[in-house]
């Protein structure tokens, strides 16, 4: 996915940039709107619960393997190197008390951004660590999951809501950045991620939970 500027996204066009096969992905659709209950497949609120779980379960081995590939100073000095703080990444306000429908947007414009930026470090790895099996084939397994993701919550938005536009606005592109920034970028990028997901789990996981 390329990076864009922040704007309102038509789901049906970020499906179409999804077409590849996914696992538990939703079923694509054509035309305007909220085609209702067609998009989605019968089970797919268990299939985003499984996401969100299974997302929060490798986050931390995935950013501890990525900083393992980058070597010194990351290794040594990761406090410093990889604190987020000076990046952005969506505000994520809602919590366990929060309406399903807001908790709902909120996570699409988070994996929706987290995608991308998942799409940049992965290029920036087979650059820079093109022998790092492991790592790659980590970086390629999470956006996978992360796109079935994202069209499992298109379709409950749709369905549910008739939500077909949201907001979304995607992080800065490491193109033309040194190696060690494009490092960095990625090392950054990924702390926030392990912290946001398992927020994002606590939050939406209850309201995904059978009654």
């Amino acid at each position: 996915m390329k990076f864009v500027p922040a704007g309102v996204v038509p789901f049906m066009a970020l499906l179409l940039l999804q077409r590849r096969p996914v696992a538990g992905r939703a079923l694509l659709v054509t035309g305007s709107g909220c085609p209702g209950h067609s998009l989605c497949r019968s089970n797919v609120q268990e299939q985003t619960r499984r996401q969100v779980a299974l997302l929060n379960a490798t986050a931390q081995d995935l950013f501890s393997l990525y900083l393992k590939c980058q070597g010194e100073p990351f290794s040594s000095d990761t406090d410093r190197l990889c604190n987020p703080s000076g990046i952005f990444f969506p505000a994520f306000r809602v919590n366990r008390t929060s309406e399903r429908k807001e908790v709902m947007v909120a996570m699409y414009k988070l994996f929706a951004f987290l995608n991308a930026s998942l799409g940049n470090i992965t290029r920036d790895q087979e650059e820079l660590n093109p022998t790092a099996k492991e790592l790659l084939d980590r970086l390629h397994n999470t956006t996978k999951t992360t796109r079935g993701l994202i069209s499992n919550l298109t379709c409950l938005l749709c369905k549910n809501y008739n939500i077909f536009q949201v907001d979304v606005t995607y992080g800065e592109s490491s193109k033309g950045k040194s190696t060690f920034k494009k490092k960095q970028q990625g090392c950054q990028v990924l702390r926030k991620y392990v912290q946001v997901i398992a927020q994002a789990a606590r939050v939406l996981l209850p309201h995904l939970s059978p009654p």
